[in-house]
This record gives structure tokens, sequence and C-alpha cells, in this order.
């Protein structure tokens, strides 16, 4: 579809060119053929006009032969300018041609890309709705046949029902923030991560003790808290998701520069290196045995985290090795960033 659609574009860039150039010619040759003719007709009257004129049949041969003489440099200038000008045009045609080629992959290849991005989100979003409900499907017919369902075992079936009812309603939810963050400017104020990160840790109140925090006496940024707090709870669920029960997890809130940084580090499975860069596309599992009973997930919590991070002009990054996988965003620190406004010295 997109290379037909980048042959018909740079036909029409090509066109349009081609006619400009081809107008620009018209014009070009018009003006030119006419100066051309005017400079003739003053030299052919200066030689005129200094000629002895000792008998009337004698000038008027004189003026036929300066005519004809005029008419044809005029027609080898009309040629000699129509030759540069077909050329010129034809030159253009050839560069234009790639020229247009290009143009119109520069402006086709984002809309390709989001184009393919969406179709590859709507079939991996439609790929994990339809597992759940595939599950939940299965289960009903299995029960649904047996004549002799005890009430013990229809609970059952509703119980796991409602599991895997909770696993799309978390679907939706993530998919819901994904198309919040894609589409949605976000209201932004001062924020202190240092402050907010009592109220972030609260769901994980069961884990506190495995966490070691180290961090500054404040770290303002300017963000949107909802989005800052669920950046910062993605990592610290992601930490606590993929590490052996009561292993050691450190947070850092640090600066650098005038950038504002949250590191979380923990123990556990490496992520390879030849799948770390792709860690934070959406629908993507770094490893088959990171999903296992209990920590099964969607993919799309470190995609959420990377769009937040980008929204507020920030980026994040990710290293893993044997000993311990680290996850750190970087956001401009407003602190840092005033003082800089009011002492362009710094």
């Amino acid at each position: 579809m997109f290379k037909s659609a980048t042959v018909k574009l740079t036909a029409w860039y090509l066109v349009i060119l081609m006619v400009i150039s081809l107008v620009f010619s018209f014009a070009i040759y018009n003006l030119n053929y006419h100066e051309v003719n005017v400079r003739l007709e003053n030299l052919q009257h200066g030689l005129t006009d200094s000629t002895v004129r000792p008998r009337t049949i004698a000038l008027v041969n004189f003026q036929n032969e300066q005519d004809q003489l005029r008419m044809d440099q005029s027609r080898q200038a009309a040629v000699q300018m129509i030759l540069a000008l077909v050329y010129i045009n034809a030159f253009i045609l050839v560069v234009g041609g790639f020229g247009s080629y290009f143009l119109a992959r520069r402006t086709l290849g984002p809309i390709e890309k989001a184009h393919e991005a969406q179709s590859r989100f709507t079939s991996d979003a439609s790929h994990e709705l339809r597992t759940p409900l595939a599950a939940m499907k299965a289960e009903l017919q299995v029960y649904l046949r047996d004549d002799n369902l005890a009430l013990d075992e229809a609970k059952g079936l509703l119980e796991s029902n409602l599991e895997e009812v909770d696993k799309l309603i978390m679907l939706s939810e993530m998919l819901l923030k994904m198309a919040h963050l894609d589409y949605d400017k976000l209201e932004k104020k001062q924020i202190d991560l240092v402050e907010i990160l009592p109220s972030v840790m609260k769901p994980f109140a069961k884990s506190k003790k495995r966490f070691d925090i180290t961090t500054r006496k404040q770290a303002l940024i300017s963000g949107n808290e909802a989005a800052i707090m669920e950046l910062m709870s993605i990592l610290i669920e992601n930490a606590i998701k993929y590490s052996p029960e009561r292993s050691r997890i450190s947070i850092r809130i640090f600066e650098r520069r005038t950038m504002t940084g949250f590191e979380i580090k923990n123990s556990g499975t490496p992520i390879s290196e030849e799948k770390l860069p792709h860690i934070f596309d959406r629908f993507y599992r770094a490893d088959n045995s990171r999903t296992e009973s209990g920590k099964n997930g969607y993919g799309l919590g470190l995609a959420i985290a990377k769009k937040i991070t980008e929204i507020h002009h920030g980026y994040i990054q990710a290293s893993s090795t044997e000993k311990e996988t680290s996850f750190t965003f970087y956001l401009p620190n407003l602190r840092n960033l005033t003082a800089k406004i009011q002492d362009p010295q710094l």
C-alpha cells in the first residue's frame, strides 16, 4: 500500500516540479527571444544609419540583406535557447525524480511507521484479549457438558473465570492509559520526587523491608503528578515481580547536571543484550521465564513508562548484568533549569 502511495506521491511531486519548470522555461524563452530581437534590431538600425546612401536601390538591397541576417541570427538564437532549456528540463526531470522520491519517502515515512505500529498494536492487543477469552470459553464448555457438576466445581469455575475477567480489566486499563498518553496533553506542575515517593510505596507495603532507599532532600521537576507516580510505580512493581523473594531492591533519587534521576536496581534473571533494547516496546517480553505463573503481564508497563518520560522531555534506560538489573529514568530538573534561566553564566 505504501509503495504505491510513494510512487503516486513521487509522480505528483514530479508533475508539479515539471509544470513549474516548464512555465519558467517558457517565460525565460519569451523574455530572452524578445531581448535578442530588440538587440538585433537596434544593431541593424545603427548599421543602416551609419551607412552612406549614394543610391536608393543599393539602400533597399542593403536593408533586405540586414533583415535576412537578423532573422537568421534570431532563429539560431531561438534554437540554441530551446536546446539549452530542453537539456535543463531533462536534468530537472532526472534529478527531480530522485528528489521527489526522497521527499515522498520522507513524507510517508512517519505515517507508515505509525500505521505499522497501530497494526502491530491492534494485532497484539487482539491476541492478548483472545487468550483469556479462549480460556474462559474452554472451561465453560467443559463444565457445561458435565451433567453431574457439583456446587464446589461450579464455584471453582466462577473463581477461575473471575481471574480471567480481572486480567481483561487490567489489560483494558493499560490500553486506555496508552491511548491517553498518546493523544492527550497532561497538565504539569512542580513535583518533588522525594516527597511523592512514600505515596508511591504504599501499595508495596508488604515488601517495604526489601528496599534500600537513598534520596536527596529535594528533587524538583515539572510534570503531571499522577503520571510520574505511575512511572515510579511501574518500575517498583517490575523490580518486585522479577526479583527473588526477600532479595534487596535499591532505589536512588539523584541529580545529574540539569536532570533528575530515579534509579531502581534488583537481582534476578538477567536480560540478554540482544533483547535489552526492545524491552520498552509494546507487548514485548524479554524472557518467557519472566512471565511464569504469578508474574505474567502484558508487556505494556515499560512501554507506558517510556511514553511518560518522553512526554516529560526525559528518557529512560535499562542495563542488566548477572548480578543485577537496573532501570533509570531522567527528567529535567526544575531547580537547575530555573537557576540557569536566572543566571545565564551557569
